[in-house]
């Protein structure tokens, strides 16, 4: 990978699940002001649909400032209005409405950036659950084996991108690592309780219940036919008390349930997470204490 490729790469964000870019970072590329490429877009506007552009909302750009503290993007500046963001058909698409040589060479280094960020998501998966799982041991050095430290920092760093908070949102097929590093966000959130409805456990769902905060409480309800033993409980217990795993077989959807107050729908187990296209969605939280009665 070029040094140009990896310079842009960086830019690459998640927003919304999808991966953009800025208009801000994307006008540097292209040699242009920002207001000039907005206003091209503009003027073309039938050619970018929101699935090719979309403007940040005010939640999006604060929390955009506090990750990315060292960008351009850190505050607004001279701007009056919120950063437009353009995922990878919007970018193309710029292209052909900056038709400068600039432009277009930019244009081809982007694409080449977006390719390499989807190439390092698929080809490194399987290391980003082996990281979640070994984490709390402290056993770089074999890690090292594997991969340099180097590499460990920047998927940490990356892991960091995906905690934006929403209330909504839809995980397509392949996309494990966005749904383990969402799902963690929300498990981080807990201060006392976490309650888990999912008739479909395995090893790998109490793998994700050691990222939890200490103290923290968690209550699984599963099918009874679960293959997680008491032994498997105790072992947990050892090291990140408390779980208590119980038997119900009266639900059907998957409910994460966070401190007794945040009511999460998962529209997949969690041990499958990221496998095949599903959602999730908060619930008003007046239903906890009606679910709870029924397990």
């Amino acid at each position: 990978m070029t040094n140009e490729i990896a310079v842009i790469q960086n830019k690459i964000l998640v927003i919304r699940n999808q991966q953009v870019m800025i208009d801000r970072d994307i006008a540097e590329l292209y040699g242009v002001e920002t207001k000039v490429l907005n206003q091209a877009v503009k003027r073309n506007i039938e050619r970018f649909p929101e699935r090719f552009m979309f403007q940040l909302n005010e939640k999006e750009f604060q929390f955009l400032r506090s990750q990315i503290v060292t960008s351009k993007t850190e505050t607004r500046g001279g701007r009056q209005y919120l950063p437009y963001v353009f995922t990878e058909q919007g970018c193309a698409m710029l292209s052909s409405v900056l038709k400068s040589p600039t432009a277009i060479q930019a244009s081809i280094q982007i694409m080449d950036a977006f390719v390499a960020m989807r190439h390092f998501l698929q080809s490194n998966s399987e290391i980003f659950a082996e990281l979640k799982a070994i984490r709390q041991h402290q056993i770089e050095t074999d890690i090292h084996q594997l991969e340099s430290d180097k590499r460990i920092d920047e998927l940490f760093d990356r892991m960091d991108r995906y905690a934006i908070d929403d209330t909504q949102g839809i995980f397509f097929q392949g996309q494990i690592f966005d749904a383990y590093a969402k799902f963690e966000s929300f498990i981080a959130q807990a201060r006392q309780s976490i309650v888990l409805i999912d008739n479909y456990i395995d090893l790998s769902v109490l793998e994700r219940f050691t990222k939890k905060n200490a103290g923290v409480q968690v209550t699984i309800y599963t099918n009874p036919q679960t293959p997680i033993t008491a032994q498997d409980v105790q072992r947990f217990n050892a090291q990140y008390p408390l779980l208590e795993v119980k038997h119900t077989t009266t639900m059907h959807d998957r409910f994460l349930i966070i401190d007794n107050q945040t009511l999460y729908h998962v529209g997949a187990s969690l041990k499958d997470l990221g496998k095949r296209c599903f959602a999730f969605d908060v619930f008003d939280s007046s239903f906890i204490a009606d679910i709870m009665t029924r397990l």
